[in-house]
């Protein structure tokens, strides 16, 4: 059948309600008969039935199945809530219906879930502030940082290696092992291990641009569809350090560092054992001092990173750790929170949260749909939802102070000593005191 325009029809019905029969019109029109008869008998409808509708007759997404499979998926829904279509089909499949001999498929039970109003309300997605970067042209200008599963090393303990790397020189900036100790409930490094490594890789090298990262929840919380940059996150920008998120489930956007964890394997963990700690971390020292200038890099023509790129000894900006309180700018914080937005669902208490920070906004706001900016002139987050007023709260736990978290205390210390044995947390403190005393070596 020939399609026909809009104004092909409307002269069909103008030519009916002129008594001309449809082979006057087909002369005429030089249309097939069977197109004129069926836009004639639409036409009876008025406008709308002149409309185009193509496919067959909207009848519902089950609508060539049997009817006792509609039912059952219904009882199903209904009893289990969280229950999706491909838990639904697999129901299908395990328990088939009696007399049943066609199935649906997934698309077919979505569809069909979205028609019977029995599916669920999806989070709304936002990103993170997209960053645009150029490629690499300096030492220090970007690092990959990521850390390697934890693992328990001989008398040492539970360790997990977090390794940094210079991706334009290839120096291996830092391997630090990450004590996580028997009372941790997580195995991964917390947002104070990364940041004391770090320090200790900005007093040896300088501070970086950029950080390329991966989505580990110390960046961001990663358990929503809209994240929120953590205090980790945003100490580093107050910094000048931009972070770069490689892509979900991509390990090869950081291929330096995902490399690097096999490198470090091989050159100190296998076949060895260590008595504590110390003795790990004094042996992962000396073999970063020997690739670094003694280990011949294939991609820097068969020389040493430090041989091939020595300007990389030199810091591209200077970080002493007692004055990082002087180089935090939260200009660079309030800049980056403006070009954000997130969506929040507000608790039955009507607060909602961000990061790891509650913003409570009244029982009012229970259950309601939430979109959340930051106005940098006001430096306050402001709540909207369209059945509500706005409402703003300034910024909860992202002072300077806050961002640096125990580092001035810690840094105005004559001494620190404790009584043992020390916990994981106490073995940071030490480390940290010792950068700021600048014993650390």
């Amino acid at each position: 059948m020939a399609r026909t325009s809009l104004q092909e029809r409307i002269l069909i019905q103008t030519y009916t309600e002129e008594r001309l029969s449809d082979r006057q019109i087909v002369e005429r029109m030089h249309l097939g008969l069977s197109t004129v008869r069926k836009w004639r008998r639409r036409s009876k409808a008025g406008m709308k039935g002149l409309e185009s509708r193509m496919g067959r007759p909207a009848c519902g997404a089950m609508s060539s199945f049997e009817k006792e499979i509609e039912q059952t998926l219904r009882a199903w829904r209904e009893a289990h809530p969280g229950w999706g279509p491909k838990t639904l089909l697999t129901e299908l499949m395990m328990k088939p219906v009696r007399g049943s001999r066609k199935l649906p498929s997934i698309s077919t039970i979505t569809r069909w879930l979205k028609q019977a109003k029995l599916s669920r309300a999806y989070g709304k997605h936002s990103a993170l502030p997209a960053v645009c970067v150029s490629p690499t042209q300096a030492c220090h200008e970007e690092w990959e940082m990521d850390a390697r599963g934890h693992e328990k090393i001989s008398e040492a303990g539970v360790i997990a290696l977090i390794n940094i790397n210079d991706v334009f020189s290839k120096t291996k900036v830092m391997s630090f092992p990450c004590w996580l100790g028997d009372q941790r409930a997580s195995r991964h490094p917390t947002k104070e291990d990364y940041q004391l490594v770090l320090r200790m890789a900005f007093t040896e090298w300088g501070l970086p641009d950029r950080l390329a990262v991966d989505h580990d929840s110390v960046y961001h919380d990663n358990c929503t569809k809209s994240p929120f940059p953590t205090r980790f996150h945003l100490w580093l920008l107050a910094l000048g350090i931009t972070l770069t998120f490689g892509r979900m489930g991509q390990p090869k956007d950081q291929a330096m560092t995902e490399r690097s964890h096999q490198i470090w394997q091989h050159q100190v963990l296998d076949g060895q054992s260590f008595t504590s700690k110390d003795d790990l971390w004094q042996v992962l020292k000396e073999r970063r001092y020997f690739m670094n200038w003694n280990l011949p890099c294939a991609t820097l023509g068969n020389q040493p990173p430090l041989i091939a790129h020595p300007e990389a000894c030199q810091p591209r900006r200077q970080y002493r750790i007692e004055r990082e309180l002087e180089l935090i700018d939260m200009t660079r914080v309030y800049a980056y929170l403006a070009q954000g937005c997130w969506y929040r669902k507000a608790s039955n208490t009507g607060a909602v949260s961000l990061g790891s920070t509650w913003y409570t906004l009244g029982r009012n706001w229970s259950h309601l749909e939430v979109v959340v900016t930051f106005d940098p002139q006001a430096q306050q987050m402001v709540f909207q939802t369209p059945s509500m007023s706005e409402k703003r709260s300034p910024l909860k736990k992202l002072t300077a102070k806050d961002l640096t978290g125990d580092l001035d205390r810690l840094t105005s210390m004559d001494a620190y000593q404790l009584a043992l044995p020390f916990s994981s947390d106490d073995w940071r403190m030490i480390y940290t005191c010792s950068l700021a005393k600048g014993v650390m070596t």
